[in-house]
């Protein structure tokens, strides 16, 4: 088990680094673009785009909200969707600052929750928008809906070690932080791991774009704060359903199966009240991209049952 979850680490972190697009790439209008309020929120952007119940859909690490176009497509006639882009990823501009960065990006979230008056918005979040999804729950359960968790942990540190704490975490995180901020990863270098993460070509080109054209010092402060906040003691603050997605295909050379990696998402999301997990069978991190039917059959159901069903 030890060598299963220690190769489960290197490509969740690869995971993390790429996962997001501008949401200013989206075709389609807004239909309801009074939606946005005029109130800047240093960290991010959202387009709002659809009509319907509200679903706030956040990216991972170095992608903008592009990375949702098709999901954007499926729900629009049937969801209002807010899609966000975090600044500094995937060509956006940098954040003034990146101290407190994710508690930051948290806190406006909420913010923006509150300040366009959304009724408990469903969630759905890729890997990094996947852990503050989680995040947004634990601190105020009662602004946020049902969650969709795409292959994303509470406590990303703890994958090869169940008890680690978030204080223990920081020396390597630390370093992490220190490497990445120094940025000066090749086009090579960068689509390698692109390719780690999902199937195909013109996906791996784009997310290879993303990754180079984002900020290294946002990034880096990115990953230090997922690498030292644990969630795990607060997921039982968490009212609502929630599905979480994984993924295990991507780390088999590694020795890993369904079964062991399942294991982990199990240990870590064990104190979550309204949970269930299901693992995709041949995705990479990126599900939505790699086994999209699989993952819009998943989340249709979801939304179906736990959003458009509790109005």
């Amino acid at each position: 088990m030890k060598r299963t979850a220690t190769t489960l680490l290197r490509p969740v972190l690869a995971a993390l680094l790429l996962s997001v697009a501008p949401a200013a790439a989206i075709a389609a209008e807004p239909a309801q673009p009074a939606a946005v309020a005029p109130k800047v929120y240093p960290n991010f952007t959202v387009k709002v785009v659809g009509k319907g119940r509200p679903v706030l859909l956040i990216p991972g690490l170095t992608c903008p909200g592009a990375v949702w176009d098709e999901t954007v497509a499926r729900y629009q006639k049937q969801y209002q969707c807010h899609v966000v882009s975090l600044a500094g990823f995937g060509g956006a501009a940098a954040p003034a600052s990146t101290q407190q960065l994710l508690l930051n990006v948290r806190d406006q979230l909420l913010s923006y929750i509150k300040d366009q008056k959304l009724q408990r918005p469903a969630i759905i979040g890729h890997s990094l928008g996947g852990f503050m999804g989680l995040w947004l729950s634990t601190t105020q359960p009662e602004a946020v809906g049902p969650l969709v968790i795409v292959d994303s942990l509470p406590f990303l540190a703890a994958v090869q070690n169940p008890n680690l704490t978030a204080e223990a975490a920081k020396p390597m995180a630390e370093g992490m932080r220190q490497q990445v901020s120094r940025g000066g990863m090749t086009v090579q270098q960068q689509r390698q791991m692109s390719a780690g993460m999902m199937r195909d070509t013109a996906r791996i080109t784009q997310a290879t774009r993303w990754g180079l054209q984002s900020d290294p010092a946002t990034v880096a402060q990115a990953m230090y704060d997922l690498y030292t906040t644990d969630l795990r003691a607060e997921l039982g603050r968490i009212q609502q359903p929630a599905l979480v997605l994984g993924a295990w295909a991507a780390y088999k050379p590694y020795g890993s199966t369904k079964e062991s990696t399942r294991a982990i998402f199990a240990q870590q999301y064990a104190r979550l009240p309204q949970h269930r997990i299901e693992m995709s069978e041949a995705g990479k991190h990126f599900l939505m991209w790699d086994d999209t039917q699989w993952f819009f059959d998943q989340t249709d159901a979801f939304l179906q049952q736990n959003l458009l069903a509790k109005k």
